[in-house]
């Protein structure tokens, strides 16, 4: 299973989304220093899901950096996160 499909799978079993894009952004990095040459080091996660009801944005992004700490350690080098609550306006 590739990163991306994990990064998928773990948000969607955690935080049962109405919306969700992880979108691989590894490729606009190749020249990085950090760019190890497998395409899967950057990520932007985009999701919308009622577990961020009420949540401040360093509540999601912590909740999100929690659950692919795993992910980040196995060599995922940038997470981009745009967590919303259903309802909330998004510019995505």
């Amino acid at each position: 299973m590739s990163m991306e499909e994990t990064i998928e799978r773990k948000l969607r079993d955690a935080f049962q989304p109405e919306r969700l894009d992880v979108i691989n952004e590894s490729h606009l990095h190749a020249g990085h220093r950090e760019f190890d040459g497998t395409g899967e080091t950057h990520f932007r996660v985009r999701i919308v899901a009622p577990a961020f009801a009420g949540k401040s944005r360093i509540e999601r992004h912590r909740a999100l950096n929690e659950l692919l700490a795993p992910e980040i350690e196995a060599g995922v080098h940038a997470l981009a996160l745009e967590p919303a609550a259903p309802g909330e306006t998004t510019r995505w």
